[in-house]
């Protein structure tokens, strides 16, 4: 199956990263290489793009579509988190610029076999990295009433977490949950008629949910964008897209952090830890999409770009 994606406000992480031809740039998301491509195609032969994914299908996909750039290439099939240990791999003490797309691509949406989508009926999968051991299955299976509920009201915002757990407890009591289709019935069973009427799918929440526990996301995004901020050159900016209020609240908390490192009481009249900060804020709200992406490309709909630069 070929990558399809449109990227999400790509004219305005472009402008963002404020390319240098000769500079060094992460994709720590890869996906169909769309925002890598653009960065790639402002390069020139001494420039350097650093692709990232923890699909290998996205890797291979993205190959062949950055393959016409005149910079260098070097795509990594690891986990952005890890952004340190792949640096001091490819020997790069810091660089120019990085951008994270955070969440599930159209890519591992839109191939049914993978699990992600509650439109396809599937195995019950849904990990990035298909050399995971762990996957929807275990979590669907394996947790007991209390973590199913946890993580969905957690992860999925999802004010129904209790009723659908309780569901998922007992069907599964008679045979094992195997698909996605069949976890669909059940949360559409769960959910009340008068409260599936209005909203998202019913299983949004739900899906989003075990998704992000597989993967454990979220972990990887507040090391990220501590560790992306390290190994940025001054001036190098660092821009992250996210798709939910979670997301978007750990990386609002992780920069407020940066910007601001005293760890004093609240009560010291002045600074005494002596930690200061070595970023700047770019962007204050959020960068959210205009009116033209978002008619031709729904997945803009809740995405939110935030930017940070090194001191220079």
């Amino acid at each position: 199956m070929d990558f399809k994606h449109v990227p999400v406000l790509y004219e305005e992480c472009m402008d963002n990263l404020m390319i240098k031809p000769d500079g060094i740039y992460v994709d720590g998301t890869l996906g169909g290489g769309g925002h890598a491509f653009g960065i790639g195609s402002r390069l020139n032969e001494n420039g350097m793009l650093i692709g990232i994914d923890r699909d290998i299908d996205a890797i291979n996909a993205a190959g062949k579509r950055l393959s016409e750039l005149k910079c260098r290439v070097e795509l990594i099939h690891n986990t952005y988190a890890n952004i340190k240990d792949i640096l001091e791999e490819l020997g790069v003490s810091e660089i120019d610029g990085a951008l994270l797309d955070i969440g599930v691509s159209s890519f591992q949406l839109d191939n049914k076999d993978r699990g992600f989508s509650y439109m396809h009926d599937a195995p019950l999968d849904m990990r990035m990295n298909r050399d995971d051991g762990f996957s929807a299955y275990d979590v669907v299976n394996r947790y007991d009433r209390k973590q199913l509920q946890e993580i969905i009201r957690k992860y999925g915002e999802e004010k129904w977490a209790s009723r659908i757990s309780d569901f998922i407890v007992k069907k599964r009591q008679n045979a094992p949950i195997e698909t996605t289709g069949q976890l669909v019935e059940i949360i559409k069973a769960a959910i009340p008629a008068s409260a599936r009427r209005d909203g998202p799918h019913p299983a949004k929440r739900t899906f989003q949910a075990i998704r992000i526990e597989v993967n454990g996301e979220l972990d990887q995004i507040e090391k990220a964008a501590d560790e992306f901020c390290d190994v940025l050159a001054p001036g190098g900016r660092l821009c992250i897209i996210t798709f939910h209020s979670l997301e978007d609240r750990i990386v609002k908390e992780a920069f407020n952090r940066r910007l601001d490192p005293c760890t004093c009481p609240k009560e010291f009249p002045v600074c005494v830890c002596g930690k200061i900060s070595d970023v700047v804020k770019v962007t204050g709200k959020p960068v959210i999409a205009g009116n033209e992406e978002l008619e031709t490309n729904p997945r803009s709909r809740s995405a939110k770009l935030r930017v940070i630069e090194k001191k220079r």
